[in-house]
């Protein structure tokens, strides 16, 4: 599978989760949903987001697929950023900022791989 699909597919899926079963999906995260009740909220807006970045993506080609691809390092490269502001704030327990953040870092790692990997195409 092209590194762009799995991008935008696991995108979709983790978007589907938040929108459609907002507390479980903060929950696999390591958030207390249950203390913070706005989270839902917050988690439904993530959601639509990551499915509408996934779903142009994936249905784009060429240059514009690339640029697309950029701007989902950027929405994860903003998060990653967030995560390890928590990590240092405490406002989220350090395992939920940390799987965060890591899963972040990934995502934008992932993205600039695959931007590498198809330059010229």
């Amino acid at each position: 599978m092209d590194p762009v699909t799995g991008l935008s597919l696991g995108r979709i899926l983790i978007g589907i989760g938040a929108l459609v079963a907002p507390g479980p999906t903060a929950k696999a995260f390591g958030l207390d949903p249950a203390r913070n009740p706005q989270l839902s909220f917050f988690g439904r807006m993530f959601g639509a987001r990551e499915i509408a970045l996934g779903a142009v993506t994936l249905a784009s080609r060429g240059s514009l697929r690339r640029n697309l691809t950029l701007v989902g390092v950027a929405v994860d490269g903003a998060d990653a950023a967030s995560g390890i502001a928590e990590l240092k704030g405490g406002a989220v327990p350090k395992p939920a900022a940390g799987l965060l953040a890591g899963v972040a870092v990934g995502a934008v790692a992932a993205g600039l791989l695959a931007v590498v990997k198809n330059r010229g195409q």
